[in-house]
């Protein structure tokens, strides 16, 4: 039971991504040129454990804590080519991409959390809690990662 909670809260070693190539052939017959080419993937979150159970600022007992739980993923790299029209006849001008290269993604769910309502014993009340009216509080959701593009002309492949 110790090993399988270890192995659920240990960070992912990878970030999985299913590819996907978007079909653009239909437009051939539209469009005076090759059709272009997109190859991407889609990114597969892999969640972490979730932290902050015992956030507590102050009380008898710790705040009750809906934790945030992290999200770690990979942007998988997108290429777009597209064949440039031959200008003049008999050359070959290559293509125009534009890429973006695999970038990680780092993101936590948003939480939440509320006071606990039983505070330290007053001395007038012989020694027992007293009761107070609870706070509640919005953690906030974060998200850090780069995303880096490049544009450019690529000559022709023999």
């Amino acid at each position: 039971m110790t090993a399988l909670a270890s192995a659920a809260m240990a960070a992912p070693a990878a970030a999985a991504e299913a590819p996907v190539i978007v079909p653009l052939q239909g437009l051939e017959p539209v469009i005076p040129m090759d059709a272009p080419s997109v190859a991407t993937g889609v990114p597969v979150p892999v969640p972490g454990g979730p932290t902050g159970f015992q956030e507590g600022q102050s009380g008898l007992l710790p705040d009750v804590t809906l934790p945030r739980v992290p999200v770690a993923s990979t942007i998988p790299e997108t290429v777009v080519a597209a064949q440039l029209p031959e200008v003049i006849e008999g050359s070959e001008p290559g293509k125009a991409l534009f890429a973006t290269p695999s970038s990680p993604v780092k993101a936590t769910t948003p939480g939440a959390t509320v006071g606990n309502a039983v505070v330290a014993p007053r001395g007038d009340r012989l020694g027992l809690p007293d009761l107070a009216v609870p706070e509640v509080g919005i953690l906030t959701p974060a998200v850090s990662g780069a995303l880096d593009s490049q544009a450019g002309l690529a000559q022709p492949t023999a």
